[in-house]
């Protein structure tokens, strides 16, 4: 017997009539990888993902996506240096902040930079660490559930 939480999540799914997009961009496979796997042991297969290498990559599948932009975006700081003195991630964060249907689009930056939580700030986006992430994953969770309330009932 369904529980009324898990009810009320199809509910909500059937009402949104699409399964929740997220962008991973990162240009470690391992990494991306990673992530995935955390979102697939915490929430099962409620999300689509699609995974990015690079910061000109994700802006391209971006772009490409504008009828319907991802809900979340998970992107590393440190790529590329086709943007420096920029970092890629922070020029991709500018870039999907530019775009209109990417307006209600939760940005969650996951990176190894020391400068992370003044870049999360200086954009009003959400950051987590990736030393922090590795020794308690359950972190990605609590993000999951401050930008998206329902995924508390799951």
């Amino acid at each position: 017997m369904l529980s009324i939480n898990i009810l009320i999540f199809f509910i909500i799914l059937m009402y949104n009539l699409y399964m929740y997009n997220i962008l991973l961009v990162d240009d470690t496979r391992t990494w991306l990888l990673f992530h995935k796997e955390i979102i697939n042991q915490l929430y099962g297969k409620i999300f689509q993902i699609t995974l990015a290498d690079s910061a000109k990559d994700a802006y391209d599948i971006i772009r490409r996506n504008t009828e319907k932009p991802f809900d979340i975006i998970i992107t590393d700081l440190q790529m590329e240096s086709d943007y420096e003195p920029e970092l890629a991630g922070e020029w991709l964060i500018k870039q999907i902040k530019n775009l209109k249907e990417y307006s209600r689009t939760n940005i969650i930056i996951i990176s190894a930079m020391f400068n992370i939580e003044f870049i999360a700030k200086k954009y009003n986006v959400e950051c987590i660490p990736k030393n922090i992430l590795i020794r308690n994953k359950l972190l990605l969770k609590f993000m999951f559930e401050k930008i998206m309330p329902f995924l508390n009932n799951i």
